[in-house]
């Protein structure tokens, strides 16, 4: 009877230590999968925030270089607000206009009365909403999206003047 009695010891202690190695590698399993996903919410988020920086970073620093007086404004062109930038090369007026459309940021470089619209622009980069707004001579620059922000400028120029 003892033999018997030893073998099923030996097998209950088997199968425990089985079981207890099987708990053991569904846990590690349910970690690394919960570990996956955690990350890919990190990293979505820091996507989308770094989207939505770089918008405003870069629209900042676009006016900053431009901020000269009366080469600043705000204007709607077929039902987009457009940051309107002039400046002056050799004689010649040129016109950076930035726009949010379809998702995007765009920008649009050209000589002053070319002809080109804002249809012709160039993408910059994909992000949330952009909305722009003037008023006397701070320049207020926002997005929308879940991780948006705001950016006031105020201008040295105080913008364009009213023509």
């Amino acid at each position: 009877m003892s033999g018997s009695m030893d073998k099923r010891s030996r097998m209950t202690g088997a199968l425990f230590t089985l079981i207890l190695f099987l708990v053991f590698v569904l846990s590690a399993l349910f970690l690394v999968l919960m570990g996956g996903k955690v990350y890919e919410n990190i990293n979505h988020r820091m996507e989308a925030a770094y989207r939505e920086d770089v918008a405003l970073s870069y629209i900042a620093n676009k006016v900053r270089q431009g901020d000269e007086a009366g080469s600043v404004s705000v204007k709607e062109v077929s039902g987009t607000t457009v940051l309107e930038l002039k400046q002056v090369i050799q004689d010649s007026v040129y016109v950076t206009d930035i726009y949010y459309q379809e998702g995007k940021l765009w920008e649009l470089f050209s000589q002053y009365g070319s002809g080109l619209s804002i249809g012709d622009g160039n993408e910059i980069l994909s992000c949330s909403p952009v909305t722009m707004e003037m008023n006397d001579g701070l320049l207020h620059i926002k997005t929308e999206g879940t991780e948006g922000g705001s950016l006031w400028l105020s201008l040295r120029s105080k913008g364009a003047q009213d023509e």
